[in-house]
């Protein structure tokens, strides 16, 4: 049954030069632009429960991660890293790099900089304040500038479709990759014209990037925990790139998202790890559907990234426009209960259509939690609750391991 409209959001095409898009938003859909939260409750958690980067705070399933993802994915890794340290070593002193122009009194760069990122091939820029809500504790004193443009690359469609598998992952990295250059392209851009530059990368997150993604309007959180831009859904990888140029902020946009999502459901039904849910919930002053972390971990490890609530998600499989025109027409989600949009492989377990799950034992689950210093203690606490006694010999294994724990961590974060 049709569904009554609401309203239309015009985006630009998908890469430069393409026409501009209409996406038809249905009057059951309409929401806030942006996401529903409570200001204050955001501010009231970044300050008292500052958020924490991955790498430190689940450090132990990290080191886990290293030994137990796939040989093929160890030698890839192993060949790309030597690519990218050096990348990474420029993006992390990218702030300090003085600009090599001269800047023009009264000047705006919005437009020049969104053309020029456009022309480098990013298919989502926006613009909006760089929120220090979602910081990394670690990180705090190392961003820099108050502007920050969003730049969403998007990964390569058929390899995402063949997931999950080392194709798929490979496709991953090798967006990263792309887009790093292109990042360090366009602060060099930015520099020319008088301005400092910081290049945040994907790979040592500065924080978390889809809230500002959604404050600049380019795309919504979805049910499975990441951004659904207009072109590509959630097949896209984020980076920011901060700046003290001047800049006019997008402002936060209604796609519909929000609640299509609730009415999809397709993600959350067809998770291997069953680690996505149904009902929002509040989550640190924001309400949103609430990853659990410790489910999808070891199915992300295991099977190459895993990325089954990507290639099931249909507006990353067909595009918004497509999903949205749909559900007014019919007010149905758009290849719902197909092989075609549900169906999926997972090496050694067989292929699952809709409706059909992989079974994994409870200890699959079973990783190291919290921080690689925490875990170890919890080990040699079980080992103290045995009858025997630790030797010295234990007990200055024990200390030297956690010591270089603690030594690697100041070495890695301490960026003053």
């Amino acid at each position: 049954m049709a569904k009554p409209l609401s309203h239309k959001v015009i985006r630009s095409g998908r890469r430069a030069g393409d026409p501009y898009v209409e996406i038809p938003v249905a009057e059951d859909l309409a929401g806030v632009p942006g996401v529903t939260q409570e200001p204050a409750d955001v501010a009231f958690y970044s300050r008292e429960y500052p958020l924490e980067t991955q790498a430190i705070d689940h450090s132990a399933d990290r080191q886990w991660a290293l030994v137990t993802q796939p040989q093929d994915m160890t030698d890839f890794r192993e060949v790309q890293d030597a690519r990218m340290e050096p990348m990474y070593e420029a993006a992390h002193h990218s702030a300090e790099v003085e600009p090599t122009g001269t800047p023009v009194p009264g000047e705006n760069l919005t437009d020049d900089i969104r053309l020029f990122a456009r022309d480098l091939g990013f298919g989502e820029v926006g613009f909006t304040a760089h929120d220090r809500h979602y910081t990394y504790a670690a990180k705090k004193r190392w961003a820099r500038f108050e502007h920050a443009i969003c730049l969403a690359f998007e990964q390569d469609y058929v390899q995402t479709q063949s997931g999950p598998g080392m194709d798929a992952d490979r496709a991953r990295f090798e967006t990263y990759e792309a887009q790093q250059t292109r990042c360090m392209d366009l602060a060099g851009y930015i520099r020319s014209r008088g301005y400092r530059a910081q290049i945040h990368d994907g790979s040592d997150c500065s924080g978390p990037y889809i809230p500002l993604f959604v404050a600049a309007g380019l795309g919504q959180l979805g049910a499975n925990g990441q951004l659904l831009s207009p072109h590509f859904g959630s097949r896209s990888r984020l980076m920011l790139v901060t700046t003290d140029a001047p800049v006019t902020y997008d402002p936060p946009v209604d796609y519909g998202i929000e609640k299509f999502c609730q009415k999809c459901q397709v993600c959350v039904s067809r998770c291997p790890g069953r680690a996505l849910t149904r009902d929002k919930v509040w989550w640190r002053g924001v309400r949103k559907n609430k990853v659990i972390y410790e489910r999808c971990r070891p199915v992300m490890v295991t099977y190459h990234g895993c990325a089954v609530c990507m290639i099931v998600c249909p507006v990353q499989r067909y595009g918004m426009k497509p999903v949205m025109e749909h559900y007014v027409e019919t007010g149905e989600v758009l290849g719902k209960g197909t092989e075609n949009l549900e169906g999926y492989s997972i090496a050694g377990k067989g292929h699952f259509g809709p409706g059909r799950l992989p079974q994994f034992s409870r200890e699959f689950f079973d990783i190291p939690q919290g921080r690689e210093e925490d875990w170890l203690y919890s080990k040699f606490k079980e080992r103290l609750s045995s009858t025997d006694v630790p030797t010295a010999s234990e007990l200055g294994e024990f200390a030297n391991e956690v010591k270089s724990v603690l030594d690697k961590g100041e070495t890695t974060f301490d960026v003053a």
